[in-house]
């Protein structure tokens, strides 16, 4: 199953952007759903954003809704977020993951060998 491998975090002031990647490890990535989750330290993981296998379908979280946009480039078997305005709790690792669609990612049925090991972004005020 594919696997993937998420990039592009850092240190970042508030207020600032970052663009965080989600590389695929083969083809069969274009046939995926795709989500963005975050963890921060001493939570639970939550989903930020999902994009059906085609683009067409996008969905994110209250929490970042406006400032954050996913999108893919199914050619470069790659996902990004770009996330605008950034906050102090937004503060979180980063990750990744595929699934059939986009409602599978809402209700966590991902593939769970896709996981990568996460990008930390970290976002001071």
């Amino acid at each position: 199953q594919v696997q993937l491998v998420e990039s592009g975090g850092g240190l970042v002031q508030a207020g600032d952007s970052l663009r965080l990647s989600c590389a695929a490890s083969d083809r069969t990535f274009s046939g995926y759903a795709v989500g963005w989750f975050r963890q921060a330290p001493g939570k639970e993981r939550e989903i930020v954003a999902g994009i059906s296998w085609s683009g067409g379908s996008t969905f994110y979280a209250d929490s970042v809704k406006g400032r954050f946009t996913i999108s893919r480039d199914n050619a470069k078997s790659t996902v990004y977020l770009q996330m605008n305005s950034l906050k102090p709790e937004d503060t979180a690792v980063y990750y990744c993951a595929a699934a059939t669609s986009t409602v599978a990612l809402i209700t966590g049925e991902t593939f769970r060998s896709s996981w990568g090991q996460g990008t930390q972004v970290t976002i001071s005020s």
